[in-house]
């Protein structure tokens, strides 16, 4: 490169702004960040992007097996008994939902707001209910 052409001004000192303070690196370089002109977009996308699924509806039998498990269940729940509830989670945000399990101990069925209770204070809405197991369980119910 041809220095020659400015070489009355390569070795002067880098000149400082009188009026305000000089601009620090971070602020300098948050400059050229990339600017997101859809806010929320990106969140969108990710929300748009993520699953969910369809609520099952059990048939006739997997009702009254589940009407007679919660009924063998309530006349021992003196032992209380280990359970596992699987049942559906309505998504706060989008059209379906996920089915999650609980494990815990049988405490009791409240029939007027249909729910299991556990001794942790879990409620769980029997229309939710899935599967119901116990080791308590006959093999026949």
């Amino acid at each position: 490169m041809n220095n020659e052409k400015y070489s009355d001004i390569i070795n002067l000192p880098h000149p400082d702004p009188r009026t305000r303070p000089r601009m620090s690196l971070s602020d300098r370089a948050a400059q050229f960040a990339p600017f997101a002109a859809l806010t929320g977009y990106d969140d969108a996308i990710t929300e748009e992007g993520r699953l969910t699924s369809s609520k099952i509806e059990l048939d006739e039998n997997e009702l009254e097996r589940l009407d007679r498990a919660l009924t063998y269940l309530t006349e021992h729940r003196s032992q209380r008994p280990s359970v596992t509830v699987t049942y559906f989670v309505p998504d706060e945000k989008k059209a379906g939902g996920a089915y999650i399990s609980r494990e815990g101990a049988f405490k009791a069925v409240d029939c007027d707001r249909r729910l299991i209770i556990l001794t942790d204070g879990s409620a769980i809405p029997i229309p939710d209910v899935l599967t119901l197991e116990s080791e308590i369980l006959p093999h026949d119910i």
